[in-house]
């Protein structure tokens, strides 16, 4: 007959049981890490498709959470940023081209005039873009209404990168100054951006498209 193990001898048994019950499996070496649940990894690697991978990602890892994995939302939330930056850049230039009316640089007073104009047409072709994205299939779910509207915000945006370029060539022969630096500087920033943007827009038409 065989007599009872004493506790002594079953309680680390016992605590070991415990122990390894809490552990969570580690990942056999070389399998890949289960990618984060906010979608940042996939913010990331769609960066790299813009000319400014370091500016898109820093603009756009805000919105992880709502965009996912989804392309689509990723060039909307590209698109949103750009209009927003694209407006605050035409009140900085709207408020300084009061100031310049009054000086004596001609040149300035003309250029920053016609970068406000630019810098307004951009915003309007940005919110025909955001337009048509959120509109996608509303007209049909088939391919050739898909490309169409598509189509669309690709014209729309490359227009707005065309706008904002033309802001800063019309400061080509003004004279070096803080009014020039302050507005090319901000329109440089804005044309990443609207840059990103479009580079986002066409990925997403890519993928679409199929091999």
């Amino acid at each position: 007959m065989h007599s009872q193990p004493s506790l002594r001898l079953l309680l680390p048994v016992l605590l070991l049981t415990l122990f390894l019950s809490h552990l969570r499996p580690v990942p056999a070496a070389g399998s890949p890490a289960p990618a984060p649940a906010d979608g940042s990894d996939f913010i990331r690697a769609s960066c790299n498709v813009t000319l400014y991978p370091d500016v898109c990602y820093a603009t756009l890892a805000r919105y992880a959470a709502s965009v996912h994995r989804d392309p689509a939302r990723l060039a909307r939330a590209a698109i949103a940023v750009s209009l927003a930056r694209a407006r605050r850049a035409a009140e900085y230039v709207s408020g300084i081209s009061r100031e310049a009316d009054y000086g004596a640089d001609r040149r300035a007073a003309a250029a920053l005039h016609d970068c406000f104009e630019n810098f307004g047409d951009a915003a309007d072709e940005m919110r025909g873009s955001l337009k048509q994205m959120r509109q996608l299939g509303a007209a049909g779910s088939g391919e050739e209404s898909f490309r169409f509207q598509m189509s669309n915000v690709q014209t729309w945006m490359s227009a707005a990168l065309t706008d904002e370029e033309t802001c800063t060539d019309g400061f080509v022969d003004v004279a070096d100054g803080p009014v020039k630096s302050g507005v090319c500087g901000r329109a440089g920033a804005v044309k990443k951006v609207t840059s990103n943007a479009l580079a986002l827009v066409n990925s997403y038409v890519n993928k679409q498209a199929g091999p």
